[in-house]
């Protein structure tokens, strides 16, 4: 009888596993490998997650999705890519948001979620905790490795 309560929190433990590993480790920007962008450079990936672009290098169209507001994963890709933490971050897009001009990078659920819209979706691009496994997908850029 007392396994159930922790197998209920065995799922919550082994996400927080995952999201300590990736804030020392590397984080993975992923699109669709029938996307036509093959690399991306810091620049552009800052302009494209700060909403000062909604574009790709090559002039097609980008979806960037997020990490859920509050994660782990989230504060370590914004702190890499723009020296910003969570507060900082989440007070930027505030202010953009409050204009009604831009609009923040869609937030899912979590890896699994960001691997499905990354299949479904040629336009999106993403950050992953791991490297995705799947053939359908293709690894633009790794943060974390002395970057």
């Amino acid at each position: 009888m007392r396994r159930r309560p922790l197998l209920l929190l065995l799922p919550a433990l082994l996400a927080l596993a995952r999201e300590s590993q990736a804030k020392d480790g590397e984080l993975f920007v992923v699109v669709h490998s029938a996307n036509p962008l093959r690399s991306i450079s810091k620049k552009e990936l800052i302009a494209l997650y700060t909403g000062r672009s909604r574009q790709f290098p090559d002039g097609s169209l980008a979806e960037p999705l997020d990490q859920p507001r509050d994660s782990l994963l989230r504060e370590a890709f914004y702190a890499n890519l723009t020296g910003m933490d969570l507060a900082q971050i989440n007070s930027y897009w505030a202010r953009l948001l409050f204009t009604g001009r831009v609009q923040a990078p869609q937030a899912l659920a979590d890896d699994a979620a960001l691997l499905a819209e990354l299949k479904r979706n040629r336009r999106a691009i993403a950050y992953l905790s791991r490297e995705p496994g799947e053939g359908d997908l293709r690894v633009l850029m790794i943060l974390g490795r002395s970057s």
